[in-house]
């Protein structure tokens, strides 16, 4: 019989967590020829989640959980479910029941049709702002444009993964991390599915506008160097442009005499060219400070307890 592990990334989510462990047990209830067990990674909870972890691993011998010292982020916490996953399939889904567990027998169809992963996308946003629809809708169109790795519009991080794609997975011990890239970076036979996102009905969103930027950014620039090609290229440009007016300004004066010097030209240009040098810095900071960062090698998390070792058979309700 195959053995599946769920890993769930959670922060603060105390009031969702019983639901989501429910809802899920109804669906995997059906599928008794898998045996199911789930890893949820505490990323940190400011509330009870680590005691409602231990309290529905009491009651179910297939619940382990890992517990940070403080939250490293979402991505680190997936990063440390796919670590300590043994089961032949693993599934990456969220606690909010966003990603709804009744995919689990279309997911599980992909894989078993000679696919390593089956992966989804959402066709509608439902809860989303049309402002966070239209940059998540800009983000994977830039994205896709400047980068050999390809997303459809709307991928998310759930998904079922084969043992072999998720052991690929692990070699890849970059600190700053962009999963959704990485799950296509490895490459492996993917499947997309589409499916409805489910509005959150408990709880709150984590997600600011300002972590979403980030996190774009994070993918950018761990994905592509076309920022930096971009630099250069204005660079060039702008150089070729200066050496033109140069020109034209030397004639102007040997042929015309020297010319009243405008406030609002020289203004401009001043502004422009400013804008341009603290736009290229910026980006270059970005990358230098990625290299800065992994290079101090400090691990992915430290997590301050676990049920994992535990003696009972862990694929068993």
């Amino acid at each position: 019989m195959k053995t599946i592990d769920i890993i769930v990334p959670c922060y603060n989510e105390e009031e969702v967590l019983p639901l989501f462990v429910k809802e899920t047990n109804a669906v995997i209830s059906t599928i008794p020829e898998y045996r199911f067990r789930y890893i949820f990674v505490n990323d940190g909870s400011k509330d009870k989640t680590l005691q409602v972890l231990k309290t529905l691993a009491s009651r179910f011998l297939n619940i382990k959980y890992i517990s940070f010292s403080r939250n490293f982020g979402k991505e680190a916490a997936m990063y440390a479910g796919l670590k300590n996953s043994t089961a032949d399939y693993v599934i990456v889904m969220d606690a909010d029941l966003q990603h709804p567990p009744k995919m689990f027998p279309q997911m599980i169809q992909g894989v078993e049709e000679g696919n390593d992963c089956c992966a989804l996308y959402r066709s509608k946003q439902k809860g989303e702002s049309k402002l966070r629809r239209l940059v998540s809708k800009v983000f994977f169109s830039f994205q896709n444009n400047i980068s050999d790795v390809k997303m459809p519009d709307g991928a998310v991080d759930y998904r079922i993964m084969s043992r072999k794609m998720v052991d690929s997975i692990m070699e890849l011990s970059e600190v700053q991390r962009f999963s959704k890239g990485l799950f296509c970076w490895v490459g492996f036979k993917t499947k997309w599915v589409e499916y409805e996102n489910v509005e959150r009905t408990v709880g709150t969103t984590k997600w600011s506008m300002w972590g979403l930027f980030k996190y774009a950014l994070d993918g950018i620039t761990s994905f592509s160097v076309a920022p930096l090609r971009f630099v250069a290229v204005m660079g060039f440009v702008i150089s070729i442009l200066a050496f033109i007016y140069i020109i034209i300004t030397l004639i102007q004066t040997l042929f015309f005499g020297i010319d009243q010097p405008g406030y609002v030209t020289t203004l401009c240009a001043v502004l422009f060219l400013g804008g341009i040098i603290e736009l290229s810095v910026g980006i270059l900071g970005e990358y230098i400070g990625r290299i800065y960062i992994e290079t101090k090698k400090r691990p992915i998390y430290i997590a301050s307890e676990t049920n994992l070792e535990d003696d009972t058979d862990m694929f068993d309700f």
